[in-house]
């Protein structure tokens, strides 16, 4: 019953979430239209069985991005199909990936188009990244019975509370065809409360602690402090970033600017659709910024206070460059915190709120080596980072026990691969094969 009821909505919703990604292409988004037909599950068929990730944003497309690289070396055979549900997730992964992976909108989540999906991808697997539940989708994917994998998987709080509500939807499919490869314990025992038996669930890790760090990434943080003319001032990075948070950073800079600490800062949105709407209230206030999309390869002749990150790929990138970080989603009570570790991979003292229900274990391990401060509200990260401002010693202390946390975290990739291996058998080329 509860199946039906859920199908029939979705048919109801189905026009309206198509005009608005329409609605988003005419807005500056050519992406979303371009992918229109995509999400009614059209697109080129692939000739054999796939390799299918589904990696819902940016955020997870980086955290794939070892995932990735690893599966198609053990398995060049086997194409590689991407999906992503943003129209940023697609432009990263392509960025990142090229013509070597498919990239492609996940469908609407209708028994047609999913249908549709699944007769072109044809996976032998679907690997979902971290939290990303489609009724229909997993149901068909039992139906033709395609494996599912939920790789670094986490589930919240609040979903356990509602999961009364949503159990009939996945109890039989969770039951027999889901695999998780959860994040954590925390999370291990929150799968096994939505009913999922103990032997699909095992503790495997966050992907995200296996991100690749390039050695040239300190000369790409040094190349932007030059150009920007920052080499001697002290700079504050704000990553993933909301309304409320920019303004708690600027108030913050301005602050310790007007105590005689002369800090520049980044500010880098959560989402691109805001970065007009923050270069307008930036120039509306007055502020010397510069646009990274506009920065030049030379000094510029007149450095700004503010560089406003409107570019995808290049936050690590600023992270490399920053004496202190911010990260954001995390003083907004609705959002639940942004990535962590990339700021600790990179030796970087950070802050970041009090909201970091995405991933609070995380959160909770790195205040526990003194590597993260969390501060309770704006008038607090003003605080804290006047003070961190000027200890040069505990930022770097900070900043090594980050790195520290994030290199004795490393091995979920390996971990993920071994639990996969099993699944991928008819996949394995034939030199490895006979080799055993």
């Amino acid at each position: 019953m509860m199946h039906s009821v859920y199908r029939v909505l979705v048919m109801i919703v189905l026009p309206f979430a198509f005009a608005f990604f329409i609605v988003r292409g005419l807005r500056g988004n050519p992406g979303e239209l371009q992918g229109l037909s995509q999400r009614l599950g059209f697109g080129a068929r692939q000739p054999t069985k796939t390799i299918w990730i589904h990696a819902v944003s940016v955020g997870e497309v980086q955290a794939a991005a070892a995932l990735v690289r690893a599966l198609r070396d053990r398995y060049p055979a086997a194409p590689l199909t991407l999906t992503t549900t943003t129209g940023t997730g697609a432009a990263r992964a392509r960025e990142m990936f090229g013509d070597a992976v498919d990239v492609r909108f996940l469908p609407f989540d209708s028994l047609g188009c999913v249908r549709r999906f699944l007769d072109r991808v044809q996976p032998r697997v679907a690997i979902i990244i971290e939290k990303e539940w489609w009724p229909n989708v997993f149901g068909e994917c039992a139906a033709r019975a395609i494996p599912i994998v939920l790789a670094s998987a986490t589930v919240s709080v609040r979903t356990v509370g509602r999961w009364r509500f949503l159990a009939p939807l996945f109890r039989e499919v969770f039951e027999h065809s889901v695999f998780v490869a959860a994040q954590s314990q925390i999370d291990t025992d929150r799968f096994r409360q939505l009913g999922i038996p103990p032997s699909r669930v095992q503790v495997v890790g966050n992907l995200k602690f296996d991100l690749s760090v390039s050695p040239q990434l300190s000369e790409q943080g040094a190349a932007l402090r030059a150009r920007c003319g920052w080499q001697h001032r002290m700079l504050l990075v704000g990553g993933s970033t909301y309304e409320p948070e920019e303004t708690a950073l600027l108030e913050t800079q301005r602050r310790l600017r007007a105590d005689g600490v002369d800090v520049a800062l980044v500010l880098a949105p959560r989402h691109p659709a805001r970065f007009e709407s923050v270069a307008a209230r930036l120039q509306s206030a007055g502020v010397a910024f510069a646009r990274r999309s506009s920065l030049t390869s030379s000094t510029q002749s007149s450095p700004p206070d503010v560089l406003l990150l409107d570019t995808l790929g290049d936050l690590m990138s600023a992270y490399a460059a920053a004496d202190l970080a911010f990260v954001g989603g995390s003083l907004v009570s609705d959002v639940g915190g942004h990535n962590l570790i990339e700021p600790a991979a990179l030796a970087v003292a950070t802050l970041t709120g009090p909201h970091g229900d995405n991933a609070p274990d995380i959160a909770r391990a790195l205040q526990a080596a003194g590597a993260l401060v969390i501060v309770s509200d704006a008038e607090r990260l003003v605080m804290e980072v006047k003070r961190l401002a000027t200890n040069v010693e505990e930022r770097a202390q900070r900043g090594e026990r980050g790195r520290a946390f994030v290199e004795e975290n490393r091995g979920t990739l390996e971990r993920l691969l071994a639990r996969l291996e099993p699944i991928m058998v008819e996949l394995q080329p034939q030199s490895s094969t006979a080799s055993r």
